[in-house]
């Protein structure tokens, strides 16, 4: 038997992951309205969470890039959904953040209605990674996007991220929190991964767990 590690991957799952993600990753297309989304060509992993919750940091750790996906101190900073095309085999979706107040509510409705109509029209779309800050836990808008996602027959996965500012022992309880909640949801996965994109610490697991799901 090869060996695995604790979710059950293999030495030669990661590092074909590894390679996978420092292939050629290219900024595609960014979609402010629906007309304007990319055609159906390469599975597609998407990525959503609260404004600030680090899906573009998420990305480019993801990776190994710093500049792939831009980042911001401000919140509201993507306001489209951004392809970006990896190694010819993949899409990576970067999605607005949700649950910033500080924007019109037209603003709000229109980023609404563009990621719904991206996640209930893409049959190429495996997996959406909704982002949690760990050191928060999940808040109304995640339950609401949850609630969405389940609606719409999407499968997601809760990723944690900047575990870095958590103490060790307080990561485990993060999971813990993570998984009830998800575990309440039907189109949820029931495994929550641990994030740092400072650090590094789960993107290797988080690539091999995006490569098995979408490849």
């Amino acid at each position: 038997m090869p060996d695995r590690d604790a979710e059950g991957r293999t030495p030669e799952e990661i590092e074909a992951a590894r390679k996978l993600f420092a292939g050629p990753c290219e900024f595609v297309a960014g979609a402010a309205t629906i007309e304007s989304l990319p055609g159906i060509a390469l599975p597609e992993v998407a990525f959503a969470g609260r404004s600030n919750v680090g899906k573009s940091s998420l990305v480019n750790a993801l990776t190994g890039r710093r500049s792939i996906a831009r980042t911001s101190s401000s919140p509201g900073h993507t306001r489209q959904i951004n392809f970006f095309d990896l190694a010819g085999q993949l899409y990576l979706v970067d999605l607005p953040g949700y649950g910033f107040a500080q924007v019109s509510r037209s603003m709000k409705e229109t980023w609404q209605d563009l990621a719904s109509a991206y996640l209930r029209g893409r049959p190429t779309l495996k997996r959406v990674c909704v982002l949690i800050d760990s050191r928060h836990g999940v808040k109304d808008s995640d339950r609401e996007t949850m609630k969405s996602l389940d609606s719409a027959a999407v499968s997601y996965q809760i990723v944690l991220t900047k575990t870095d500012y958590l103490k060790k022992a307080e990561i485990p309880k993060a999971i813990a929190a993570a998984e009830a909640v998800a575990r309440q949801h039907g189109a949820a996965h029931p495994q929550a991964l641990p994030t740092s994109s400072e650090t590094g610490f789960g993107i290797a697991e988080l690539r091999a767990e995006l490569r098995a799901t979408a490849l």
